[in-house]
């Protein structure tokens, strides 16, 4: 088994050495299992228990004041699983796989996603905000039970256009060190490979936003030729589908880290803002390419 792990794209977090070693738990969790689903599942589940990302535990407060999961998984044979907007559900990914494994859907969301994942034994209703999220939200004062009051006031903090092509995004660099967008996992055992993403989406945005992490092709991608795992400006990355385009680059003969590189330097001439993705392609090689301030990533093999 061979393993790439991924904590995030953003600005330089705190702690860095603290989240690294939390990156390198994951990616030696992941390098254990038994086939590249259960790998990437194993790995990504780490980092959703740890209040060090922004999945699970620790996710971003929408405007309502909830933190919602997202997550998806796949594998080379095109098999996916999602699951969207979860309040309540750290194990994200667990249920992505349900979806993958137990249902003839591609994407469940809401609470029809945490009634599924009750269902089948993981979790729900657990406390995701942390002692950090929480006193981050009690400094604001939230809007008002209307969506226009809302949307109004979004506008000052999370970013008011829905334009492509534009420049800054809201760069994330800028601000808080824990926003880092997702996390992220992508395995193979030179038979067969998996790509798993989940998040806690994006601080203040807006109740029910849902971003590309658990849109086949954005957030993540899965292919006979290579595996995708991105992550960052979440919208941008929805519009020019970045997991798919590494796993594209594969399929036309790239190795995983130039693919990568590739992807990256056109998300950047395409959008202006600032992404990560890590890939592993059909002959074992990993590979990850980012252009935001840092995106730290662990890599395992057994």
């Amino acid at each position: 088994m061979r393993i790439i792990v991924h904590g995030g794209a953003g600005g330089r977090p705190e702690e860095p050495a603290e989240r690294e070693r939390v990156i390198e738990r994951a990616a030696a969790a992941g390098v254990d299992a038994a086939e590249p689903v259960a790998a990437v599942e194993d790995a990504v589940a780490v980092l959703e228990s740890s209040p060090r990302f922004n999945a699970g535990v620790g996710g971003a407060i929408q405007s309502d004041g909830v933190v919602r999961t997202d997550a998806g998984i796949m594998t080379d044979d095109r098999a996916v699983g999602a699951a969207c907007s979860m309040p309540g559900v750290e194990r994200a990914v667990g249920v992505a796989r349900l979806v993958l494994e137990e249902t003839p859907h591609v994407l469940v969301a809401g609470e029809h996603a945490v009634a599924l994942a009750e269902t089948f034994g993981i979790e729900t209703g657990v406390e995701l905000r942390t002692d950090r999220t929480a006193d981050r939200w009690a400094e604001l004062e939230p809007p008002g039970d209307e969506p226009r009051e809302h949307l109004a006031w979004i506008r000052e903090r999370f970013g008011s256009r829905n334009q492509f092509g534009r420049e800054g995004d809201d760069d994330r660099d800028a601000a808080d060190p824990h926003d880092h967008d997702t996390v992220g996992a992508v395995a193979t055992d030179g038979k067969s490979i998996a790509a798993a993403t989940s998040t806690g989406g994006r601080w203040l945005a807006l109740a029910g936003r849902v971003g590309d992490v658990p849109q086949v092709g954005s957030g993540f991608y899965c292919a006979p030729a290579a595996g995708a795992s991105a992550t960052g400006a979440g919208e941008d990355i929805a519009r020019v589908t970045l997991s798919r385009r590494v796993v594209g680059h594969v399929e036309r003969g790239l190795p995983a880290e130039d693919a990568c590189e590739l992807a990256i330097e056109e998300f950047g001439e395409l959008t202006g803002s600032s992404a990560g993705v890590i890939a592993a392609d059909a002959d074992g090689r990993l590979g990850a390419a980012y252009n935001s301030t840092a995106m730290q990533t662990a890599r395992a093999e057994r």
